[in-house]
């Protein structure tokens, strides 16, 4: 089965103390499509400007990512700028430009209607409703949102939150939605306000996973060198989607541990280098070797 990845498609300019590259690919469809396509065929929706590169058109069909709902329009690609401090967790956006993302309304190529897979990457949760509104029946719905959804359009996301199946967000938002100190608190609340399951991400603390009468916990991956950090969460969010899309049926909590897990490998690779450089490279084998590590580490025990 295939997924269906929608949300947005940008060209970045990333700082850290160290280095500063202008012109990468990012946004949160193009890591969750790339981070999805090592276990399952992508469909991809999207928007660019005629200043995004034709290679990466190229690239995302090499990695069987369909690029049937990406379109490009008069105009400029949506541009996001930011800078790292020191320890590399605390970032300040230095610039925003939406240029064709602003007026972006995702339309779904009829072939793309019926997936059974959905990853809702971050964006306005009125336009995550709007893809669901012209779905047929998704059998399983992951959604990812940010700060910055939960302060100005609550409203909005409430309303999207019964219609998911699987909520992913950060401990900072967790907390920001909830008013809970508490993670375990918030996951909780979470839930009761819609989604079935509820992951909460916590950057180099690893991340929590909720449902009805379940709970589990992973760390993340050690690593000793990170470069960039930028789009690790939409890369976690499409290494989950995209393994439940290419491997489960009829998904269940065990199914999402698993999911979380190779979610949090393909995260650790991808803070490796800039933008999607290091995914770009990435072999299966990789993969699995660090799934394995990661599941000694942690004591996992599902079977591959």
């Amino acid at each position: 089965m295939s997924l269906l990845v929608v949300g947005s498609i940008a060209l970045d300019t990333v700082k850290t103390p160290v280095e500063e590259h202008a012109d990468l690919v990012g946004g949160s469809a193009s890591y969750a499509a790339l981070g999805a396509s090592f276990f399952s065929p992508v469909k991809l929706v999207g928007v660019v400007g005629k200043d995004f590169p034709a290679s990466e058109f190229d690239f995302w069909k090499s990695r069987k990512i369909d690029v049937n709902g990406v379109q490009r329009v008069d105009g400029k690609t949506f541009r996001w700028s930011g800078e790292y401090a020191w320890d590399l967790n605390t970032r300040e956006t230095r610039s925003v430009a939406l240029n064709v993302f602003e007026h972006f309304k995702p339309v779904l190529p009829a072939f793309y209607r019926q997936s059974d897979f959905t990853l809702l990457a971050n964006i306005a949760p009125a336009l995550q409703s709007h893809v669901l509104d012209q779905m047929e029946k998704p059998r399983f719905v992951v959604a990812d949102t940010m700060d910055l959804w939960i302060e100005t359009t609550r409203k909005d996301l409430d309303a999207l939150l019964p219609r998911v199946d699987l909520l992913i967000l950060n401990d900072s938002e967790a907390r920001q939605m909830t008013k809970e100190t508490s993670l375990i608190k918030a996951g909780r609340s979470i839930r009761k306000l819609g989604p079935r399951y509820v992951a909460i991400k916590k950057g180099e603390h690893g991340a929590l996973l909720f449902g009805e009468d379940e709970f589990f916990s992973c760390g993340a991956y050690p690593l000793e060198d990170i470069h960039d950090p930028t789009g690790a969460g939409d890369t976690f969010a499409g290494g989950m989607a995209g393994y439940l899309a290419g491997a489960v049926k009829n998904v269940q909590f065990t199914d999402l541990r698993k999911a979380m897990i190779y979610g949090s490998v393909l995260a650790s690779f991808t803070v490796e280098a800039f933008s999607l450089d290091r995914l770009r490279k990435l072999s299966m084998d990789e993969i699995k070797e660090r799934y394995e590590t990661f599941k000694l580490m942690s004591q996992f025990e599902v079977e591959i």
